[in-house]
């Protein structure tokens, strides 16, 4: 046989084996297909699904206003621990009542309006049919090329969150999952921009209050500069940060051959709800090189009224703003905003490049949010944000923040005159500190006060330490939060006050 035939038959042999194989393939295929075709559920179990879970909904929203607000009881814990995943499915039925008993019944209960102790998540139900359609059509927010109306409608939110507090249009941002992951970016960001590298990070100083959120001190650590000078700047009577502090601070540094690289001030501090003096912190920036940040997370939205434009004067001259969408906007928990006035030096310290995304890296009139953030692959946040905007439109938005702004008045006015309890400053925002005062032991008291109201479960209060005095905190930031709430706390307080 010539070696051109002995070639022909073995290509035809390999054929054969080839094709042997990809028949193989085939017949598995076939007896697996029908399984994995489970996962596209058919007409009449997608309707039942849907059914059974918008009822469950309907009736959280219906028993909402009587259900608890804190339940002490939990087992979940034995729940879970026995848990395992079946191989067959479960009825739906099965898997809501288990939800409602262990997940969602047990510990806090945020989507109440007696929820006055943390900055709660709001959770307006639009905001749910916008995750809804986001979850269904799967839509990637995350590169221009892949979804380029997403894209589009988050910047388009980022730049209207911009203009309220008057940044330039070559401002740009990103919708994170809440503040967090937006102070780190701005963070990050302001690391890069001031050219801060390893050897300049010990003589690259960090000024900020005590009442600034941990998660700032996180995202240090996180972005590396750990061994940055930290500068722990004076507060008034009001805490808001000394600005006379700061700068006093400051100077002292720069005679000592340390760089001021960030000040991070707060609007809306963590314990007291505190603006600080944004105008005299900005003129201080300026002149000693600093990066300015602002965490406006929780207070950030109440620049949509009137009466606190003054408060925010300075704020257009920062370097970068955090805002959560989830506080001021009363969407659920999960999107956070971080805007930086420049925003090419937000896209220097996040662009991206990868060899399979070439097709797209091509050009185009918007950023995507994968080059200005950490994050890749990301929920398409924006289509809750604007699918409320649009239903509701600003002015409810305006209402409900005006009223939060006064049931925390009504309370401090209702509280200030007791003779056995003592209030903090007068609120900037929707925060109010008070304590029960009987001068013996009063810091357990305080503690076994807000354990007794939250065990009531009609309304939900936190406690916070200042200098080693407990106090109890209100925060009224719910959008189902109204005056009825406000009295009976005043009446649990006088109340249970009482026993103490």
């Amino acid at each position: 046989m010539s070696d051109e035939a002995s070639d022909i038959c073995i290509e035809n042999l390999n054929l054969g084996i080839q094709m042997k194989k990809v028949e193989e393939i085939r017949k598995e295929l076939a007896a697996i297909e029908l399984n994995a075709k489970k996962l596209e559920p058919t007409a009449e179990l997608l309707s039942n699904w849907t059914e059974s879970t918008l009822s469950f909904a309907k009736e959280f929203l219906k028993l909402l206003p009587e259900s608890p607000v804190f339940v002490k009881n939990d087992e979940s814990e034995s729940f879970f621990s026995d848990e395992v995943l079946p191989e067959q499915g479960l009825p739906i039925d099965v898997l809501l009542r288990n939800l409602k008993k262990y997940v969602i019944d047990p510990g806090l209960n945020p989507a109440s309006g007696g929820h006055l102790g943390y900055i709660p998540g709001g959770g307006l139900y639009s905001a749910a049919l916008g995750d809804y359609l986001a979850a269904v059509t799967n839509k990637y927010a995350g590169i221009f090329f892949a979804g380029s109306g997403a894209v589009r409608m988050e910047n388009f939110l980022l730049r209207w969150m911009a203009g309220l507090f008057g940044y330039p249009e070559n401002a740009a941002g990103h919708l994170s999952s809440g503040g967090s992951i937006a102070n780190l970016t701005a963070i990050v960001t302001a690391r890069d921009a001031k050219n801060i590298g390893s050897r300049d990070i010990p003589r690259s100083a960090i000024y900020h209050t005590n009442q600034v959120h941990h998660c700032i001190d996180k995202a240090i650590r996180i972005a590396g500069l750990a061994e940055a000078p930290r500068r722990i700047i004076k507060m008034d009577t009001h805490f808001r940060m000394d600005s006379d502090h700061l700068r006093s601070c400051i100077e002292k540094d720069i005679s000592m051959g340390i760089q001021p690289f960030l000040i991070v001030s707060s609007v809306g501090s963590t314990d007291t709800g505190a603006i600080d003096p944004l105008a005299e912190i900005a003129e201080i920036a300026k002149n000693s090189g600093a990066w300015f940040h602002v965490d406006a997370a929780y207070g950030g939205f109440f620049s949509l009224l009137d009466e606190f434009k003054a408060s925010f004067s300075g704020i257009e001259l920062s370097d970068s703003i955090v805002i959560d969408p989830h506080k001021g906007l009363f969407l659920p928990y999960g999107i956070g905003a971080v805007i930086v006035r420049d925003g090419a030096a937000l896209h220097r310290s996040h662009q991206y490049q990868a060899n399979y995304m070439q097709d797209a890296l091509s050009k185009n009139d918007e950023w995507s949010p994968a080059e200005l953030s950490p994050e890749l692959t990301k929920h398409f946040r924006g289509l809750r944000m604007w699918i409320s905007l649009k239903l509701f439109g600003l002015e409810p938005f305006r209402a409900a923040l005006r009223e939060k702004i006064l049931l925390t008045r009504y309370f401090y006015e209702g509280i200030r005159n007791w003779s056995d309890f003592e209030t903090g400053p007068y609120p900037d925002l929707s925060v109010v500190i008070y304590r029960f005062r009987s001068g013996i032991d009063d810091n357990a008291k305080n503690l076994k006060l807000a354990e007794r109201i939250r065990n009531s479960g009609k309304v939900f209060i936190s406690t916070t330490s200042i200098e080693n005095t407990v106090w109890l905190r209100l925060a009224v930031l719910s959008f189902r939060t109204h005056r009825e709430a406000i009295d009976i706390l005043l009446e649990e307080l006088r109340t249970k006050a009482r026993n103490l």
